[in-house]
C-alpha cells in the first residue's frame, strides 16, 4: 500500500469519540484553567462549556476529538470546519476522507489513531485561527496528549506544527524531519494539512514521505517507547 491508494474508495469518517479515562489525575480544575492533567472525559466536559474566547459565540458544537484513547498515533489538525462544527467530530469532510486514505496507506484504520485539533471551535467562515484563540485553546490539546501518551504525533498544517513546537518556522521547512514534543518527549512529525493537499495534489508525495518517516520513527528501537 502507498500513496496511490489515496485516490481510492472513501472510508466512513464518522467515528464516535472514545472518552476512556486513562492515567487520570483529575484535580478539579476550573473551566478557564485547564493546566492540571485530567481525564479525557473531564477535559471534554470543560471544553463543551468553554467561553475563553469569542469562538464560543459562533460555534454550533465543540469538536473535542475522536479515536482510541490508547492510540500510538496522534494526529493534530488546526481547527474544525463547517461539517465538523455541525457533527461535533474532527475531519469528517473531504479532508477527513483523504486523511482516512492516508491512514489506510499506512495500514491503519481511523479508529487506531486519535484525531484532534488545536482549536476546539470553528473560526467563522473557516478563517485562520488567531493567536489569542490558539493560546486560549491549546492547553486542552496538551492535556489530551498527556492523557493519551501517544508514541508519535503528526502535526498537520502550519498552526498545529507551530503551536506544538513553539516555532514560527514555515511548515515547508518544519516537515521532513523528526522533532520532539518537549512536554512529554514524544517524537513529532510535521506535514501538510489534508485540506491543503486537496488544493495542491502535487504535494501529496511530500506528505507521504512524512508519513513514512513517522512510521520508521515509530518502528525504530527505543523511539516512541
Amino acid at each position: 500500500m502507498g500513496i496511490t491508494n489515496w485516490a481510492g474508495s472513501q472510508a466512513s469518517s464518522s467515528v464516535a469519540v472514545v472518552d476512556v479515562e486513562r492515567r487520570s489525575r483529575a484535580r478539579g480544575v476550573d473551566a478557564g484553567d485547564p493546566s492540571d492533567l485530567q481525564s479525557l472525559r473531564s477535559i471534554e466536559e470543560i471544553v463543551k462549556s468553554c467561553r475563553a474566547c469569542n469562538l464560543c459565540e459562533t460555534r454550533r458544537n465543540t469538536v473535542f476529538g475522536s479515536g482510541s484513547a490508547t492510540a500510538d498515533w496522534l494526529l493534530v489538525g488546526e481547527a474544525p470546519g463547517a461539517e465538523e462544527d455541525k457533527q461535533g467530530l474532527p475531519f469528517v469532510g473531504r479532508a477527513g476522507q483523504l486523511l482516512n486514505n492516508m491512514l489506510s496507506s499506512l495500514g491503519l484504520d481511523r479508529g487506531d489513531a486519535y484525531i484532534a485539533n488545536v482549536l476546539k471551535c470553528r473560526p467563522p467562515r473557516n478563517r485562520d485561527p488567531m493567536g489569542e484563540e490558539v493560546r486560549k485553546c491549546e492547553p486542552y490539546l496538551h492535556q489530551q496528549i498527556g492523557n493519551i501518551q501517544p508514541r508519535i504525533i503528526i502535526a498537520m498544517g502550519r498552526f498545529a506544527a507551530q503551536s506544538l513546537l513553539k516555532d514560527t518556522t514555515p511548515i515547508s521547512r518544519l516537515r521532513g524531519q523528526v522533532h520532539e514534543y518537549e512536554k512529554f518527549g514524544i517524537p513529532l512529525i510535521a506535514t501538510y494539512h489534508p485540506a491543503y493537499l486537496l488544493r495542491s495534489p502535487l504535494e501529496k508525495r511530500k506528505a507521504w514521505t512524512d508519513l513514512v518517516l513517522a512510521r520508521a520513527t515509530l518502528e525504530k528501537p527505543g523511539e516512541g517507547a
